[in-house]
């Protein structure tokens, strides 16, 4: 499963609402081609909520040891809080990660920033991770939903 097929099946969920950044838009270079998505179903930009999901497409600064400047490197990024990231990674998002290349593809990672606050990353996800991908995309999605029902 390409990066584009976990895109189109984020896509297909209900109630979602994607920000991907362009050229010419509203939001700051550094963003451009990134894609951030929430569970907006008025189609307004939460306030308060961070993305639940995130596909990033290139290094930031202070967040370069995945080597995304390449063009074919694509990093998932998925809140799934800290209990599932214990489950998945078998590590204490609060505590000092394990020595992990961050360079691979196809496995989850904790984020190499966001860990502490259960967000996991999976580089270019493949045949090991895209059925976990999705499964995660899709938890994160409804997770949102429910925060989102509760603030309504």
């Amino acid at each position: 499963m390409s990066m584009d097929q976990i895109l189109e099946a984020v896509r297909g969920f209900d109630g979602v609402l994607e920000l991907a950044p362009a050229e010419g838009g509203e939001f700051p270079e550094i963003a451009w081609g990134d894609h951030f998505f929430y569970y907006a179903p008025d189609g307004a930009v939460p306030r308060r909520e961070q993305p639940y999901a995130t596909v990033i497409t290139k290094n930031y600064p202070g967040d370069d040891r995945c080597d995304l400047d390449d063009p074919d490197r694509r990093r998932l990024n998925v809140h799934v809080g800290r209990a599932v990231f214990t489950e998945l990674t078998g590590e204490d998002p609060r505590g000092e990660p394990a020595e992990t290349d961050l360079t691979a593809t196809d496995v989850v990672f904790g984020h190499p920033l966001y860990r502490a606050m259960g967000w996991v990353s999976i580089t270019n996800p493949g045949v090991r991770t895209r059925a976990l991908a999705i499964r995660l995309l899709r938890q994160a999605h409804d997770d949102a939903r429910g925060r989102w029902a509760r603030r309504s």
